[in-house]
């Protein structure tokens, strides 16, 4: 990515320092590296890169930046924790992108692509940019990223960007991870939102406890006036509630609590009808005498003395996006937006990439493509693909490599129970063999309605080529992913554009 804002020096990140060569961007990988560029030497779980200092400089470095002694014929700058120094170096670099911008985070084991992209495309992306799984985008342009929640030199870039493109306004995913690491905690957040807590990544965090307190350790990094969008029906809200201390606390479910209540919803195949309460300061002043139709079901707002209660029709499919979609209009509506103007934005949400999303090639079935990969996700998308299927559920997964292994055999549980063929097969295996993360899957499966087929690329090829009319088939696991992690490199690789390859060859 090439470096848009005002070119730097070295003297410009460290005044001290006796050489002055330009800098474009700062890099902390060292096959990344361009011409130009600051390599800082970061230390991770099982990486230093003072160990890639001689790649880095091969591929262009015009200077290092490092904690113990290096030799390489570009100038070196030496600092106590290159850790530490990483974000502010960023930070300078790229003119405090942060500062001018309002910034909202999203957090929760599900649901948090989903909901931070309704809020970024609702908001208007020509103001209100996104990064996150889907990439870092506005109105102007889309790239992809490898990290959902980048580290801090490419957090400054984007956020450079996405302010150069005229951004006001960013919404960013925050995952566990990145939280733990500290890779946001140079960030002041305007807006939290918690989606759920569901084990997940404990491989990394090892306990539950412990990845709870990660995803809390947003709470850290607010504003003195800042507003905590929080689940009432998740089983941490009150820890969360207690954690966000004196800021204001804006709640969505169905929990008689909330400010946003879900009264009730009614699932279809191809959208979602929610009845929905606004009630106390979210409720604000009268109801206008807004009326409109939206898909030939009515949207006036019922009145009492102290709420407003909305009928809401959603293009968005499944029960577990009514949550998703109010965790957003909480945040629409915190950033000043009217109920009515909301309702009738929602008509036109476009589905959210690799979420729950159908694809036609002509086929004769319905054909959906997701990210699921955890068992709540499983949980909630398998009873509506059966509630409204037609013929045969057939569901292709696996479970990634080198990551929480606790959750393997409840998730082989939930597909062979709920579905009518799995076929299970590799996603992101990393070092682990294909056939091993397979039997973790099935080793709890009552049901023997499976397959193995451990190349990912041949086993959607099957399960296409078994799929008859009238039946459904998921793709789960990587949704609109890039890349396979395998061995210890990222091999590029799509779902989608495997699933459009055969469609294609099948034509010819």
């Amino acid at each position: 990515m090439a470096y848009f804002y005002g070119m730097k020096h070295l003297r410009d990140l460290f005044p001290e320092h006796p050489d002055n060569p330009e800098i474009r961007n700062l890099c902390i990988n060292s096959q990344d590296v361009k011409p130009g560029d600051l390599f800082i030497c970061t230390k991770g779980a099982t990486t230093d890169r003072h160990d890639f200092v001689l790649s880095a400089v091969k591929n262009g470095a015009a200077a290092v930046v490092a904690s113990r002694p290096i030799d390489v014929s570009v100038p070196v700058v030496y600092v106590n924790n290159t850790n530490e120094a990483m974000p502010h170096l960023a930070a300078t670099l790229y003119e405090h992108p942060e500062n001018k911008m309002n910034l909202t985070a999203v957090t929760g084991t599900n649901g948090k692509t989903t909901a931070a992209t309704i809020l970024s495309e609702m908001m208007g992306q020509e103001w209100f940019g996104y990064i996150g799984t889907n990439g870092v985008a506005n109105s102007i342009f889309r790239e992809p990223i490898r990290n959902t929640c980048p580290d801090a030199d490419r957090m400054y870039l984007y956020l450079r960007k996405l302010a150069d493109a005229g951004c006001t306004s960013v919404v960013m995913e925050a995952t566990s991870e990145a939280l733990l690491f500290g890779r946001l905690d140079t960030f002041s957040f305007d807006t939290v939102i918690f989606t759920n807590i569901t084990q997940d990544h404990l491989n990394t965090h090892k306990t539950i406890e412990n990845y709870v307190k990660a995803k809390l350790h947003l709470l850290d990094l607010l504003k003195k006036d800042a507003t905590v969008i929080l689940n009432a029906d998740d089983k941490y809200f009150e820890r969360e509630k207690t954690a966000a201390g004196e800021h204001r606390i804006l709640s969505y479910g169905m929990a008689e609590k909330a400010d946003l209540r879900i009264e009730s919803i009614e699932c279809m195949r191809a959208k979602t009808i929610l009845k929905v309460t606004v009630r106390g300061h979210l409720a604000g002043s009268a109801p206008s005498k807004y009326e409109t139709e939206q898909n030939g079901f009515a949207l006036r707002p019922e009145q009492t003395e102290n709420e407003r209660i909305y009928t809401i029709v959603s293009p968005l499919v499944g029960d577990f996006n009514a949550w998703n979609l109010c965790a957003a209009i909480c945040a629409m509506l915190d950033h000043g937006l009217r109920m009515e103007e909301i309702i009738s934005r929602i008509a036109w949400i476009r589905p959210i990439a690799g979420r729950m999303e159908e694809l036609f090639f002509g086929q004769p079935y319905r054909l959906v493509l997701d990210y699921a990969h955890t068992p709540d996700a499983f949980r909630h998308i398998l009873p509506f693909l059966k509630m409204t299927k037609e013929g045969r559920l057939i569901t292709l997964t696996g479970s990634a490599g080198g990551r929480d292994r606790g959750k393997r055999p409840e998730i082989g549980r939930l597909v062979t129970e709920y579905s009518d063929l799995v076929i299970f097969t590799a996603d992101d295996p990393r070092t682990e063999d294909v056939n091993g993360i397979i039997d973790d899957l099935v080793s709890e499966s009552k049901k023997r309605n499976f397959i193995r087929i451990p190349d990912r690329k041949k086993a959607i090829a099957e399960a296409l080529r078994m799929a008859q009319a009238g039946d459904t088939v998921l793709v789960a696991g990587k949704g609109r992913d890039n890349y396979m992690a395998l061995g210890e490199e990222y091999i590029p690789y799509s779902d989608y554009e495997t699933i459009e390859s055969y469609f294609h060859n099948c034509r010819e």
